[in-house]
């Protein structure tokens, strides 16, 4: 596989954005690892780094504030897809998110925006059985604290 671009697929609301401006770090058939800088500008945190898990359906950010501090990390559950003549993925998120906070906090957040996109018909009965899948292996990997298996690419590369 050889990536040279990414986009981001939202659902709600519904867009399709590259991330010009996103670099990758590294790339083979299991991960992708990207960094960057914010979209547009936020007061929290500016910027971060990402590792796309292809197989598992997760994206794994970590987020940085200014001063370069760990804010927390942010999971995002979402499907692939790739278009090898153009050299691009696709990354679409399926709304569902975990984020884990450094002192060990866990939050799920946005699983109203999922059962909205499934009563709106903007996702398939598929998409959703496998955001739940992918959802449930993340939380049960966190939960046995295994979490380190997808913090591991980042923190290998320094990110």
């Amino acid at each position: 596989m050889n990536i040279s671009r990414i986009y981001r697929k939202r659902i709600i609301p519904s867009e399709s954005i590259l991330l010009k401006d996103d670099i990758i770090v590294m790339q083979n058939d299991e991960v992708i690892v990207t960094k960057w800088n914010t979209l547009n500008p936020k007061t929290t945190f500016s910027h971060g780094c990402s590792c796309f898990f292809l197989s598992e359906g997760i994206k794994v950010s970590k987020i940085y504030r200014s001063d370069n501090t760990l804010l927390y990390w942010y999971c995002d559950i979402g499907e692939y897809a790739f278009d090898p003549e153009m050299h691009t993925m696709t990354f679409t998120d399926l709304l569902a998110d975990v984020i884990v906070y450094p002192e060990g906090t866990v939050e799920v957040t946005d699983l109203d925006e999922l059962a909205e996109a499934l009563e709106r018909d903007l996702i398939t009965k598929e998409q959703m059985t496998s955001c739940l899948r992918n959802l449930n292996h993340l939380l049960s990997l966190i939960y046995r604290d295994k979490f380190d298996r997808l913090q591991a690419h980042l923190n290998s590369l320094g990110l």
